[in-house]
């Protein structure tokens, strides 16, 4: 972290966690990991995640309310049980890990799926329709909680899983939302042994709070505003950006 608090940090620190708001209140957490590579741009990787963690959890549990009972339990279930070997993997591999390796990673993962849907709709593929199963959940779920541990970066991998459940917008998001409770709860033990919080991440924690909980005011309004079909599309659009943002930040 920064030792003064300035222009420049807040400059690039309110629009991140505004932007991640938005995402997690509206629309599936599918770009809210984007506001640790725009941190990391002003910040060293650790601090930048360790600056967002307690607002993505305050995030959370803002979102908790207005989703209360309106996810998919078996969905949730899978990403859950899922995320736990994940998370134990990266809190194993944080010091040993390339970040990005990771980035890469899951930036190839949320375009290649985009690639896919695109493919399926101009029917140049016709897979079955059966949604994936509980192992499918696990997988994925696995692949959430490592890359949510190494940069928040498990909306994609999450995504994946839950868009082939096809599941309408309200259950999809209500579902995104008690998964990345569960899983930023499961980070925090972690972090804090990692050494990955500090005083002065804490310090900016305060001040970008009422910023957090606006942002996730804006994403709920704008869900209810925005149709299923360009919700889904929006989603798609997310996993695209992000997903070649996150490998350009890798490669480069």
């Amino acid at each position: 972290m920064p030792e003064i608090l300035d222009f420049t940090f807040f400059a690039f620190a309110i629009p991140a966690v505004l932007f991640a708001g938005i995402s997690k209140g509206g629309f599936g957490s599918g770009a809210a990991f984007a506001a640790t590579p725009l941190l990391a741009l002003i910040l060293e990787p650790g601090a930048a995640i360790g600056l967002m963690l307690p607002l993505l959890m305050l995030m959370d549990v803002t979102a908790l309310r207005p989703y209360w009972g309106k996810w998919d339990g078996a969905s949730a279930k899978a990403l859950i049980i899922g995320a736990i070997p994940g998370v134990v993997a990266g809190s194993l591999l944080y010091k040993l890990a390339d970040p990005d390796l990771f980035r890469v990673l899951i930036g190839l993962i949320a375009v290649g799926f985009v690639a896919y849907q695109l493919a399926k709709s101009l029917g140049w593929l016709r897979p079955s329709s059966k949604p994936m199963g509980e192992t499918g959940g696990h997988i994925w779920g696995s692949m959430a909680g490592l890359t949510s541990f190494i940069s928040h970066a498990g909306g994609p991998p999450a995504a994946v899983f839950l868009l082939s459940r096809h599941l309408d917008k309200l259950s999809f998001q209500a579902t995104t939302v008690i998964v990345f409770w569960a899983i930023n709860g499961m980070k925090f033990i972690p972090y804090t042994f990692l050494g990955i919080f500090s005083t002065q991440s804490l310090v900016a924690n305060i001040y970008l709070a009422p910023v957090a909980i606006i942002g996730i005011w804006m994403g709920v309004k704008l869900h209810h505003v925005v149709n299923e079909r360009a919700f889904f599309m929006l989603t798609y659009a997310f996993l695209l950006i992000t997903g070649s943002k996150l490998i350009w930040e890798g490669l480069t």
